[in-house]
């Protein structure tokens, strides 16, 4: 019985790995659907973004493809950003007056490089 309890922690650990596991955009773009409404990660360099200090998005590219990535509070990264960002997956979307197709909602993020407002 004991160990079925030491099992228990590393059996929840292994899911919220699995279930937050970093993809690759060209993963994300050859089956949306897959991913659709899950949390996701992708690691990637900002190529594009528009906003400031409030509501904004960034678009990053990660080596297989480019996502656009929408940041509803806290700002986005600088163009040149190193991000990893964790997410929702979301399909036709518009913000700020702009329709995305494939993009990810953010709820976390960790940039490195040029200065970002929210890390």
């Amino acid at each position: 019985m004991k160990r079925s309890w030491l099992l228990l922690p590393v059996l929840l650990v292994a899911i919220l790995i699995v279930a937050c596991e970093k993809r690759t955009i060209a993963d994300i773009q050859a089956d949306p659907s897959r991913y659709q409404n899950k949390d996701v990660s992708i690691e990637g360099t900002v190529t594009n973004s528009f906003g400031a200090f409030g509501p904004g998005a960034y678009e990053v590219d990660d080596g297989t493809g480019r996502m656009w990535v929408v940041a509803e509070r806290g700002g986005v990264p600088s163009q040149g950003a190193r991000v990893r960002v964790t997410g929702r997956v979301n399909t036709g979307v518009t913000f700020g007056g702009r329709s995305f197709g494939l993009v990810l909602r953010e709820s976390s993020r960790n940039a490195r490089g040029p200065a970002s407002p929210r890390s």
